[in-house]
């Protein structure tokens, strides 16, 4: 059993890197048959391989069109997974609206973020990439969320993560909403410095972000 467990982490990742939609929902559906946990079928198997092609694409070793089909193989593989989450783990009632800032189209890592914290009992709202910041307040305040969650990956655009917290204020909200921001140029000292309640390093981190905020928000 251990050594398919591995063979399916390993070509899933592959699946991934290559692009290959229908092989990773091929793969995301035979190791859920096999028993595998959701959750480590997508930690170890499919956020390796959207990490990799990140990797690739930042040092110019891979393209946008690949990086477009990789992005869409994680997403189908993602949608099979989340289905495959056991109904106990929506013990976590919280809601979290979750979107990349106007002007910056890159969601690969919100993508990965949605994921993990969908399969940690979370309801998300994807709003998806360049997201105005008036729709962050808007959808939040539609779907009655506890948290708000915004990333970018580009430093020209996180300026969209401090007019946040300012639009916040000047609507009377930002006593509503805790606030958790992320992104490969974005810090804790960032955070600190724009009033966000919280940062998140990566996926894993942002889920233990959010619990210690809805600890802290009841």
């Amino acid at each position: 059993m251990e050594n398919i467990t591995e063979k399916i982490f390993e070509e899933a990742t592959e699946a991934i890197v290559e692009g290959k939609a229908e092989k990773a929902v091929e793969l995301a559906k035979r190791g859920i048959d096999e028993g595998i946990d959701p959750l480590v079928l997508m930690e170890k198997g499919f956020i390796p391989g959207i990490n990799k092609v990140g990797d690739l694409f930042e040092t110019g070793r891979l393209f946008l069109p690949a990086l477009i089909y990789s992005a869409t193989a994680m997403e189908k593989a993602t949608e099979i997974i989340n289905a495959a989450i056991p109904s106990e783990k929506e013990l976590v009632s919280a809601k979290v609206v979750l979107g990349t800032v106007q002007g910056d189209v890159h969601d690969i890592g919100k993508t990965i973020v949605v994921s993990l914290f969908k399969a940690n009992g979370f309801d998300v709202l994807d709003l998806g990439r360049d997201v105005p910041i008036a729709r962050f307040i808007e959808e939040a305040e539609k779907f009655g969320a506890d948290i708000i969650g915004s990333s970018t990956l580009l430093t020209t655009t996180m300026v969209g993560q401090k007019e946040l917290e300012q639009q916040l204020k000047k609507a009377g909200l930002r006593e509503k909403y805790k606030t958790i921001i992320g992104g490969a140029p974005v810090t804790q000292r960032w955070a600190n410095r724009i009033g966000a309640d919280a940062y998140a390093q990566d996926a894993g981190d942002g889920v233990r972000k959010v619990k210690e905020l809805l600890m802290d928000k009841n």
